[in-house]
């Protein structure tokens, strides 16, 4: 919810002060910079003090951050706010998808993992329709979303508490981030292209919307198109992974959902097919992370799955760091329809690389 909010309402509040699209796109790539910054210490404070505490600490600190947006316009401080809830999104997803991987069986890793997908699904669609509370003040979306925050809180605190399986001693760092490289790099690609894919919609398409005529309000019902696509198939497309097998999902997955996004420009201002197309865009690629977690659970040791996912973190970081950024100057300097084209581009380069990936061993 707050990634689903945050960026495009800030995105369209910036828009209407007049800030140029490359510069709302580089204070847009803020939050990103914070979760990448935050992967490379969040697995020691989850080592050492366990999944609920710093999932806790997380939510803390994006409720408080997100509060105090509406009472300032400085780009500079919703810079700063931006990077803040970037850590506090980066330690709270970090520490679940972490703790889901580890826990589940191989036979269900796929389902569970989608299962945790879904309920991202669901806030991410939810979040944009924040953007229709304006009218009833600056402050409301804000406080409307943090009240959620504040009810999850108070859920896992009833949870108990777990510790991630440390490496054996001796192991050095660097080894494992460099096997977990060498037998999986495919499989930490999806991180990449989840973030590139969820920062350009959430960021640039309010801005591709509003360049093509369309309302506030349908820009937020076509993101939530988008969502809901995902929340439909994210379950389904677990499942037959776990039946047949993460590669050849993801590389169809990749394909359609090129094919989808190059389709988006052709579409124009049409909403209703564009509600199609961004629904099966959703569907196809709102997974990809999550069964990339999946994936890279099925074939390493459960020892370096900690530095897996902090690779992966660090992709999708890099991802939502670019999306804004290169949407942003392809606006302005090349097309409008130029973030589209891009990510078409990149699913299908994507699948292809995936017929060239041999995975080398099974995980411990």
């Amino acid at each position: 919810m707050s990634q689903g909010l945050l960026l495009p309402l800030l995105s369209i509040l910036l828009e209407d002060s007049g800030v140029s699209s490359d510069i709302n796109g580089l204070n847009s790539a803020a939050m990103y910079v914070g979760i990448f910054c935050t992967m490379f210490f969040a697995e020691k404070p989850v080592l050492r003090f366990g999944y609920k505490k710093v999932i806790l600490t997380g939510i803390s600190v994006v409720t408080l951050t997100s509060l105090l947006f509406p009472f300032t316009h400085s780009l500079a401080v919703w810079f700063v706010l931006r990077l803040l809830v970037g850590v506090g999104d980066s330690l709270l997803h970090f520490s679940t998808q972490l703790w889901i991987v580890s826990s589940s069986p191989a036979d269900r890793r796929g389902k569970y993992i989608s299962l945790y997908g879904m309920a991202y699904g669901l806030g991410f669609s939810i979040g944009p329709l924040g953007i229709n509370l304006l009218p009833f003040g600056r402050a409301v979306p804000f406080l409307v979303t943090c009240s959620f925050f504040i009810c999850v809180l108070l859920l896992v605190l009833r949870m108990n508490n777990e510790k991630p399986e440390r490496a054996a001693k001796g192991a050095r760092n660097e080894n494992r981030f460099v096997t977990t490289y060498r037998m999986a790099w495919f499989v930490l690609i999806p991180g990449l292209l989840y973030g590139l894919m969820e920062s350009s919609m959430n960021s640039s398409f309010p801005l591709y919307g509003l360049r093509i005529e369309l309302s506030q309000h349908w820009i937020s019902l076509l993101l939530l198109a988008f969502g809901v696509g995902g929340l439909i198939l994210q379950l389904p497309l677990g499942i037959w992974s776990d039946r047949i097998g993460r590669k050849p999902v993801l590389i169809v997955c990749g394909f359609i959902g090129s094919i989808a996004f190059l389709a988006i420009p052709a579409a124009g201002s049409n909403v209703a097919v564009l509600f199609v197309l961004f629904a099966i865009a959703g569907g196809v690629v709102g997974s990809f992370f999550s069964l990339g977690l999946a994936y890279a659970a099925d074939i390493l040791p459960r020892a370096i799955l900690p530095a897996a996912n902090v690779i992966a973190s660090i992709h999708f970081s890099i991802g939502s760091i670019l999306g804004p950024t290169v949407g942003g100057y392809g606006l302005r300097y090349l097309s409008v329809h130029s973030v589209f084209l891009f990510l078409g581009a990149a699913f299908l380069a994507f699948a292809l690389l995936g017929f060239g990936f041999r995975p080398q061993r099974a995980a411990a």
